[in-house]
């Protein structure tokens, strides 16, 4: 059983699908039992209600879905960033994992 869960949410799925590999790379390279995964910001609602998540990261080309997710996760205690548009570009799963664990620390 992982010990933490986080949910990458783009427009398809597809782009992030490369991230989360990267992310799963640097999280076992650390020693840490995450579950990463993605899925298109219009499965969120569905992943979120039925699945333990600790972390939501959003793609930037869905960052302007910031807000929509807020009201989401408002009183869940979720917390929920957009992954930096250099370290998406770069897909560099060492510094979004560490963004996700500075989320997650708060």
């Amino acid at each position: 059983m992982a010990t933490k869960t986080i949910m990458l949410n783009c427009a398809a799925g597809m782009s992030t699908s490369l991230l989360v590999k990267k992310m799963q790379e640097a999280a076992k390279a650390q020693g840490k039992d995450y579950e990463i995964f993605a899925c298109p910001a219009s499965e969120a609602d569905n992943k979120l209600a039925n699945q333990e998540i600790n972390c939501v990261l959003l793609g930037p080309q869905v960052g302007y879905m910031k807000a929509d997710f807020e009201k989401k996760l408002e009183g869940t205690g979720i917390p929920m960033g957009v992954i930096p548009m250099q370290d998406y570009g770069m897909m560099n799963g060492k510094k979004v994992l560490e963004f996700a664990d500075s989320l997650m620390a708060e």
